[in-house]
This record gives C-alpha cells, sequence and structure tokens, in this order.
C-alpha cells in the first residue's frame, strides 16, 4: 500500500476549505450545487458519474479528485474491477503520468475500503 494517506489529505482539504467557504459562500454554494446536479441519478447512474469524474481526477493528475472520488464510489457501490476497468481507459488517454496515478488510485482505493469488524 501506498505511504499516501487519500483519508487525511480528504479530511485536510475539507478543513482547509472551511474559511474559504466562509470567506466566498455564494460560489462555494454554487460549486456544491453545480456538484450535486452534475453528479445525481440520471439516465447515466450516479456510480458512472464518478467513474468518469475519477478518470477525469486522473488524467488532470488531482490527488484530491482521486480521494473524494474513490470515496464517493465505495459509497455507491463500485467494485474494484470496475474501477480498474476504467482505469484502463485513463491510462489509454493520459499515458504514463495518468499510470502513475492509477496506483494512487489502487491504493485510495484501499484506504477507503470497510474496515472489517473487530470481535470484543
Amino acid at each position: 500500500m501506498s505511504s499516501f494517506d487519500h483519508e487525511t489529505l480528504v479530511a485536510s482539504i475539507n478543513s482547509n476549505l472551511a474559511p474559504f467557504r466562509k470567506a466566498q459562500p455564494e460560489a462555494m454554494t454554487a460549486f456544491g450545487q453545480l456538484a450535486k446536479a452534475a453528479l445525481a441519478e440520471g439516465e447515466v447512474p450516479a456510480k458512472y458519474k464518478e467513474l468518469i469524474a475519477l478518470a477525469i481526477g486522473v488524467t488532470q493528475h488531482c490527488s484530491g479528485c482521486v480521494g473524494f472520488h474513490v470515496k464517493a464510489l465505495h459509497r455507491l457501490g463500485a467494485t474494484r474491477k470496475e474501477v480498474e476497468e476504467m482505469l484502463a481507459v485513463a491510462v489509454y488517454m493520459g499515458g504514463g503520468p495518468a499510470l502513475m496515478y492509477a496506483a494512487e488510485v489502487l491504493a485510495a482505493w484501499e484506504q477507503f475500503a470497510p474496515k472489517p469488524a473487530v470481535a470484543p
């Protein structure tokens, strides 16, 4: 597993953006509404939209995008195989740099995977 901690990254981004949300509430509210509308269930299921968003994050070299969209894909019930197939397309379109982020996605996938219950 990668030493890069996407759970901490996502928490840090949220924390660091808190003052910006207060300073620019209209812009941040609008961005949130855009994200909600763009990723909502429709003719294209929300899971597929998140896979698309993650592919774009990979090709744009965005670690924060990796964290947020992998976390959402777990919530939406995506499988590792679906993510791996999406990564093959992202690498095809983005080349070697996308391949480096594919490795990051796979590490994030494991980090956000549900943790097994610990027996008392």
